[in-house]
Protein backbone atom coordinates (compact mmCIF):
# COMPACT_ATOMS: atom_id res chain seq x y z
CA UNK A 1 0.00 0.00 0.00
CA UNK A 2 1.55 3.37 -1.09
CA UNK A 3 0.09 7.17 -0.29
CA UNK A 4 1.27 10.31 -0.54
CA UNK A 5 0.46 13.79 0.24
CA UNK A 6 1.92 17.27 -1.54
CA UNK A 7 1.45 20.66 0.00
CA UNK A 8 -0.76 22.46 -2.34
CA UNK A 9 -0.50 26.05 -0.63
CA UNK A 10 -1.27 27.47 2.52
CA UNK A 11 -2.26 24.95 5.04
CA UNK A 12 -3.71 22.91 2.78
CA UNK A 13 -2.40 19.59 1.75
CA UNK A 14 -3.90 16.70 -0.82
CA UNK A 15 -3.34 12.93 0.03
CA UNK A 16 -3.64 10.41 -2.46
CA UNK A 17 -4.02 6.47 -2.28
CA UNK A 18 -2.41 4.00 -4.26
CA UNK A 19 -5.89 3.06 -6.04
CA UNK A 20 -5.73 7.32 -7.17
CA UNK A 21 -8.65 8.31 -4.55
CA UNK A 22 -7.78 12.46 -3.45
CA UNK A 23 -8.35 13.62 0.02
CA UNK A 24 -7.82 17.02 1.47
CA UNK A 25 -6.07 17.78 4.35
CA UNK A 26 -6.55 21.65 6.06
CA UNK A 27 -4.22 22.14 9.08
CA UNK A 28 -5.99 25.62 9.98
CA UNK A 29 -7.82 26.50 12.78
CA UNK A 30 -11.39 26.53 10.68
CA UNK A 31 -10.94 23.30 9.23
CA UNK A 32 -12.25 25.06 5.87
CA UNK A 33 -10.89 23.37 3.10
CA UNK A 34 -10.38 19.29 4.32
CA UNK A 35 -10.18 17.49 7.18
CA UNK A 36 -7.63 17.55 9.57
CA UNK A 37 -5.21 14.35 9.60
CA UNK A 38 -6.33 13.18 13.03
CA UNK A 39 -10.18 13.55 12.12
CA UNK A 40 -9.21 11.87 9.01
CA UNK A 41 -8.03 8.80 11.51
CA UNK A 42 -11.03 8.80 12.88
CA UNK A 43 -12.78 8.95 9.98
CA UNK A 44 -10.80 6.29 8.89
CA UNK A 45 -11.76 4.35 12.31
CA UNK A 46 -15.51 4.83 11.15
CA UNK A 47 -14.95 3.54 8.02
CA UNK A 48 -13.02 0.04 9.35
CA UNK A 49 -15.58 -0.63 11.62
CA UNK A 50 -18.86 0.38 9.81
CA UNK A 51 -17.19 -2.12 7.11
CA UNK A 52 -16.67 -5.20 9.42
CA UNK A 53 -20.02 -4.67 11.23
CA UNK A 54 -22.38 -4.51 7.84
CA UNK A 55 -20.42 -7.04 6.68
CA UNK A 56 -21.18 -9.08 9.98
CA UNK A 57 -24.68 -8.83 9.99
CA UNK A 58 -25.20 -9.44 6.71
CA UNK A 59 -23.74 -12.94 7.18
CA UNK A 60 -26.06 -13.42 9.93
CA UNK A 61 -28.82 -12.24 7.84
CA UNK A 62 -30.15 -9.69 9.93
CA UNK A 63 -32.51 -6.73 8.57
CA UNK A 64 -30.35 -4.05 8.89
CA UNK A 65 -31.08 -0.98 7.12
CA UNK A 66 -28.96 1.22 8.44
CA UNK A 67 -25.77 2.05 9.89
CA UNK A 68 -23.95 4.99 11.45
CA UNK A 69 -20.65 5.19 13.66
CA UNK A 70 -19.52 8.39 15.20
CA UNK A 71 -16.27 8.73 17.33
CA UNK A 72 -15.50 11.09 20.01
CA UNK A 73 -11.74 11.88 20.91
CA UNK A 74 -9.31 13.19 23.22
CA UNK A 75 -6.04 13.88 22.48
CA UNK A 76 -2.70 14.44 24.48
CA UNK A 77 -2.25 18.24 26.06
CA UNK A 78 1.09 17.94 25.18
CA UNK A 79 2.85 17.13 21.45
CA UNK A 80 2.85 14.41 19.86
CA UNK A 81 -1.00 14.98 20.58
CA UNK A 82 -2.31 11.08 20.44
CA UNK A 83 -5.36 9.95 20.87
CA UNK A 84 -5.61 8.89 24.69
CA UNK A 85 -9.60 8.00 24.74
CA UNK A 86 -11.93 7.36 21.59
CA UNK A 87 -15.55 6.30 21.93
CA UNK A 88 -17.71 5.06 19.51
CA UNK A 89 -21.52 4.99 18.82
CA UNK A 90 -23.14 3.06 16.55
CA UNK A 91 -26.35 3.72 15.32
CA UNK A 92 -28.00 0.70 14.16
CA UNK A 93 -31.49 0.66 12.12
CA UNK A 94 -33.63 -1.90 11.85
CA UNK A 95 -35.09 -4.38 13.59
CA UNK A 96 -31.56 -6.18 14.25
CA UNK A 97 -31.61 -7.98 16.98
CA UNK A 98 -29.57 -6.84 19.64
CA UNK A 99 -27.41 -9.89 20.08
CA UNK A 100 -26.26 -10.05 16.69
CA UNK A 101 -25.58 -6.31 16.76
CA UNK A 102 -23.44 -6.41 19.86
CA UNK A 103 -21.25 -9.58 18.93
CA UNK A 104 -20.75 -8.12 15.58
CA UNK A 105 -19.51 -4.37 17.54
CA UNK A 106 -16.65 -6.65 19.39
CA UNK A 107 -15.98 -8.94 16.70
CA UNK A 108 -14.89 -6.00 14.93
CA UNK A 109 -13.12 -4.13 18.08
CA UNK A 110 -11.36 -7.52 19.25
CA UNK A 111 -10.71 -8.91 16.30
CA UNK A 112 -10.96 -7.33 12.43
CA UNK A 113 -10.60 -3.58 12.58
CA UNK A 114 -6.80 -2.84 11.90
CA UNK A 115 -7.32 0.96 12.83
CA UNK A 116 -8.92 0.28 15.45
CA UNK A 117 -5.94 -2.33 16.80
CA UNK A 118 -3.05 0.11 16.08
CA UNK A 119 -5.48 3.27 17.94
CA UNK A 120 -5.66 1.08 21.38
CA UNK A 121 -1.94 0.98 21.51
CA UNK A 122 -2.15 4.30 22.52
CA UNK A 123 -6.09 5.48 23.74
CA UNK A 124 -8.80 3.49 25.14
CA UNK A 125 -11.41 2.45 22.67
CA UNK A 126 -14.79 2.23 24.24
CA UNK A 127 -18.02 1.90 22.62
CA UNK A 128 -22.04 2.25 22.95
CA UNK A 129 -25.09 0.76 20.91
CA UNK A 130 -28.14 2.92 19.73
CA UNK A 131 -31.14 1.10 18.13
CA UNK A 132 -33.49 2.93 15.91
CA UNK A 133 -36.08 0.45 14.28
Amino acid sequence: MIARVAWKSGEIYEGRSQSGHALAFDTSAEHAGGMSPMEAVLAALCGCTSVDVVSILKKKREPLQGLTVTATAEQAAEPPRVFTKIHLTYKVRGKVAAKAAEDAVSLSKNKYCSVSKMLEKSADVSYSIEYES
